[in-house]
């Protein structure tokens, strides 16, 4: 494969280190602006983010959601993953959900060997068929019609037993939703024993066994809290947990106990309609486990745990000798899981390939929470380095308490490791994450977000007067919005909505928003903006490249900015200035290209 770069004819490149600054979960808010209560941003005013908007001169906002990033429809949420996946790789590659949505519509999914491998042991052995996984319409891990659909196929062919384990959300949809998405679940599940039972004779028990909030069971990621997989495997395999008659009856007895989002509720199992002490099923060997999640950071360790001999993120006190499938492959190097339902998108020719190709040296920094963005989903579903001498990747532990207790998160560390990597001159090319406004943002607290925004702008400030020492440039932009939109909207009047007990409704998921995009540097005088139609975070990659001194690849997608003879640097003339309070907008919420 050629990897070859070709330089610039009209322009040599930035002569210090380039920063990509990537502020997580931080988006434009778009919808009506005035009275809007729920803007962490806005109320926090950051002064470094402020300024930056107002003087420099490339300021846009880039699409971050939809089929700009992969999903199947742009009422479709970015998240993370495919945020990072579209900058990292510089096109658009079809995403979990699409491929999971079309495999699915083809029936290319039900003609695969692992599905069939699955359904034919459990009509041999007459053993079931168990489904983990999240229980929403959120798509950004999940989605409860790919669940619908695979135990609808599993009728059809005469499975008798199936059994759903399922973790609540709460986060990528309202916090307080689980009872209408398992009430769907529970519905689907009696009318197909009830149709089986009045039409044929046939036997099914087809039932929700088990479950629990996701942050607290089962969908840890990058090996942060192994005992939040502990609880979901125990619960799941083994049938431990305080037990109920039904999901419904958990989730309404422990939001009355706990007083929590479903995302924090505790596990829990349901339990033989006639003795409350054996729990409904568990996990045996010969039996069939289908994990439904298409989104792999929070699929790999609870599959560890499944497929691993020499597994170390707990005791298990029983591992069960099944047939277990992921919905995707979510390691394309560890091979995690050895069998799943759908391919995973091909991502070849990434940035950091290029680059390590042409002796560009490049340095990736987040904490625990988003390290796998900045490395694995950046290099597009990756998890090895493409050069060990070019490359370094740092990982700072993130502290193991809720988000909202400790809003500043590591920004502060992040933002003196990236300084120390620019000043030893090591690095042409220096990529970071600061989680705070996704994580945090997904808890729902509003004045958590504002302290979260706030310390990402001191850290920022901080990057900017090293780089600027350097005479290096910084890219500043997020991977899809979050805090931007705390306070729930009704789409049709596009006002707040109120909660219970007085208040506004908060809003824990991702957004539709689109986000900033900001150049700033000392050669920033001669960009343009190219006009691109309908930017998006895949154009990023270009204009990085274009920034080094580089022509882009051929099937990537187009820079964001072009390269001018140099001139005197004006003003922008979009973005309207921080001084300007009357409408308590900062100009992070402001379309700077209406």
């Amino acid at each position: 494969m050629n990897f070859k770069l070709s330089r610039l004819s009209d322009y040599e490149g930035i002569k210090g280190p380039l920063l990509l600054m990537i502020l997580d979960g931080m988006g434009l808010y778009r919808g009506k602006k005035d009275g809007y209560p729920g803007n962490a941003i806005d109320i926090a005013a950051p002064r470094t983010l402020c300024r930056l908007m107002e003087n420099e001169k490339i300021v846009t906002r880039l699409r971050a959601h939809g089929t700009a990033v992969g999903m199947p429809s742009d009422k479709d949420q970015g998240n993370s993953e495919v945020g990072h996946n579209a900058m990292g790789a510089g096109r658009i590659f079809e995403q979990g959900a699409k491929l999971v949505e079309d495999a699915i519509e083809s029936g290319s999914l039900f003609e695969g060997k692992t599905w069939k491998r699955i359904i034919s042991n459990s009509l041999t052995a007459k053993t079931p068929v168990h489904f983990i996984g999240l229980i929403s319409d959120g798509n950004v891990h999940s989605n409860i019609a790919h669940l619908i659909s695979m135990i609808g196929q599993c009728d059809r062919e005469g499975v008798e037993e199936v059994y759903v384990h399922g973790l609540l959300d709460g986060r990528d949809v309202p916090p307080l939703s689980a009872l209408r998405y398992f009430g769907e679940l529970e519905d689907y599940l009696w009318s197909l024993r009830a149709h089986a039972a009045g039409e044929t004779g046939r036997k099914r028990r087809y039932l929700i066994a088990s479950g629990g909030g996701r942050m607290v069971t089962t969908m840890d990621r990058y090996e942060a809290d192994w005992s939040i997989v502990e609880r979901g495997y125990n619960a799941h395999v083994l049938g431990i947990g305080p037990k109920f008659s039904d999901s419904l009856t958990a989730i309404s007895a422990l939001r009355d106990r706990e007083g929590v989002d479903d995302q924090y509720l505790s596990h829990w199992v349901i339990h033989e309609p006639d003795n409350p002490e054996k729990p409904l099923t568990q996990i045996r060997d010969g039996d069939g486990v289908i994990l439904f999640n298409f989104r792999g950071d929070r699929a790999l360790e609870i599959s560890r745990a499944f497929i691993e001999d020499d597994f170390k993120g707990f005791r298990r006190d029983h591992r069960p000798d099944v047939i277990y499938a992921g919905m995707l492959e979510y390691d394309a190097d560890t091979k995690m899981p050895p069998e799943y339902l759908v391919a995973p998108p091909a991502i070849d020719h990434t940035l950091s390939e290029y680059l390590a190709h042409n002796g560009i040296s490049q340095y990736a920094i987040s904490e625990t929470q988003k390290f796998g963005h900045v490395t694995y989903f950046w290099n597009g579903n990756n998890s090895a380095r493409f050069s060990e001498k070019l490359e370094k990747w740092v990982e700072i532990e993130s502290d193991r308490v809720p988000f909202d207790r400790a809003p500043e998160m590591k920004a502060d560390e992040i933002a003196s490791q990236t300084i120390a990597a620019m000043q030893s001159e090591k690095y042409k090319f220096l990529r970071l994450n600061f989680p705070n406004g996704d994580m945090v943002g997904h808890t729902g607290s509003l004045r958590a977000a504002v302290k979260a925004v706030e310390a990402v702008d001191r850290a920022a400030d901080r990057l900017i007067e090293a780089v600027d020492k350097l005479g290096g440039t910084v890219i500043i932009t997020a991977d899809h919005g979050n805090c931007e939109q705390m306070t729930a909207v009704n789409e049709k009047t596009g006002r707040p909505v109120m909660g219970a007990g007085g208040g506004y409704k908060p809003q824990t998921s991702h957004t539709l928003n689109p986000v900033p995009f900001i150049i700033h540097g000392p050669d920033t005088g001669r960009y343009e903006l190219a006009g691109v139609p309908d930017p998006g975070l895949g154009n990023i990659a270009s204009t990085i490249l274009l920034l080094l001194g580089y022509e882009k690849p051929e099937d990537y997608l187009e820079s964001l900015i072009n390269i001018s003879p140099p001139r005197i640097r004006r003003q922008s003339s979009g973005p309207v200035p921080c001084t300007e309070r009357g409408s308590r907008q900062s100009p992070l919420l402001l379309n700077p290209l209406q």
